[in-house]
């Protein structure tokens, strides 16, 4: 295969004659596919070249020569085909100098999921489209076209852009993530390292289900949330982000959110399942944001702070080493009106063991929504303790 030893080289360059059927026999397989680009008659070369005749005599072949069409659409070309108009570029533009003129910050990737009443709507990472003045979009054309940002929701990293849909040739499909498997194959469709890149395609398998990735927003050193993703080895390069990850027959089954970025690592790309991102996408689109349910509290892990205080300040017996105490507690909040108070230590939600303030939100923030009733158990000077409270939105956001 490409590779040759001397002795090797030394029987190639021997000329042996080989029966014209296993000649045919040996052209066929390497093609594989049994796709023929030409044909040779060996009755028309029999009549037409002569043993006495040099090779400078020999006829043209012209006519004995048939051009054979080849046809390479597979499952994966139509899954392209399928999906790759309906991904877009997203430019973000930023204008931080007064008096200077509008700059392109950066460029990502995007998804037009929908075709409404001439307005299209692209769901793209929320990073993309961070600090941004304008947006353009650049469509499958090339063409660009001015973007209006509906909503973002920096937990999720997605945001929701509405363009005229004029232009719109191609809608995405989005498929459930939920039962997705193991080595499934999967194409990332996206601009890897800007537009010069558009529309590429890698192909790659999902090489993991049900991730949680920390990720540390205010860039604190402490994780604020846990992403829940796919994790796939096609490639996800800067600029893929918010781009479409793509299952066998074109469907959407993910948006493209990050990668492991460090010199040591290949392969391993994440994306946000597309059952997740769809009541985010939804909401985003008609409120602009994503209504959630609070508690009212301000919170801290207990493995923020030293052991020491677990039993001197918060008074917990010795067995109890995780959960969330409360710093401070908002008035007239739920927590307020449940009877909440500063150093109670929440170790359970619905009966859900509760280890850190990052899974307190993620339960509040996936399983819960406004109006739904929560039963908190917590410790209050040593003593297990359980009060139940009706969740209302955040001031201002309902």
């Amino acid at each position: 295969m490409g590779y040759y030893d001397e002795h090797t080289q030394l029987r190639l360059g021997r000329k042996r004659k080989f029966p014209t059927t296993f000649v045919s026999s040996l052209a066929a397989a390497c093609i594989g596919s049994a796709v023929t680009l030409a044909v040779v008659s060996p009755n028309s070369l029999e009549n037409k070249i002569s043993d006495t005749k040099s090779q400078a005599d020999v006829p043209a072949m012209t006519n004995s020569i048939e051009t054979v069409s080849m046809n390479f659409e597979t499952q994966i070309t139509k899954a392209i085909e399928k999906a790759s108009g309906a991904v877009v570029g997203v430019i973000n533009i930023q204008n931080n100098r007064m008096l200077q003129p509008d700059q392109e910050a950066g460029t990502g990737s995007g998804v037009i999921y929908k075709k409404e009443d001439g307005k299209a709507y692209v769901v793209t990472n929320s990073h993309v489209v961070n600090g941004a003045s304008k947006i353009e979009i650049s469509l499958e054309d090339g063409k660009r076209v001015s973007g209006k940002l509906l909503g973002e929701d920096i937990y999720m990293d997605l945001a929701v852009i509405e363009i005229d849909a004029a232009e719109v040739k191609h809608v995405a499909t989005f498929a459930s993530s939920d039962n997705i498997k193991l080595g499934e194959p999967v194409l990332a469709i996206g601009n890897p390292l800007g537009l010069e890149f558009s529309g590429s395609v890698t192909q790659g398998i999902i090489s993991g289900l049900d991730r949680s990735i920390p990720v540390d927003y205010n860039q604190d050193g402490s994780a604020d949330w846990e992403a829940d993703v796919l994790q796939t080895d096609a490639a996800i390069n800067p600029g893929n982000s918010g781009g479409a990850l793509v299952n066998a027959n074109g469907d959407v089954i993910g948006i493209n959110s990050m990668k492991i970025n460090q010199t040591s690592v290949e392969g391993i790309g994440f994306s946000i399942p597309i059952s997740i991102a769809i009541p985010i996408i939804e909401s985003l689109e008609v409120h602009g944001k994503v209504i959630r349910p609070y508690l009212g509290v301000a919170t801290r892990s207990l493995a923020d702070v030293a052991s020491y205080h677990w039993q001197h300040t918060f008074k917990l017996p010795s067995d109890v080493t995780e959960g969330v105490f409360i710093e401070q507690v908002g008035p007239n909040s739920p927590a307020a009106k449940a009877g909440l108070q500063e150093l109670d230590v929440i170790v359970k939600l619905d009966g859900e063991k509760i280890e850190s303030m990052v899974q307190l939100r993620k339960y509040l923030y996936q399983k819960k929504k406004v109006g739904d009733t929560i039963s908190i158990s917590y410790y209050r000077n040593g003593e297990l303790t359980e009060t139940k409270m009706t969740l209302e939105s955040i001031p201002g956001e309902s």
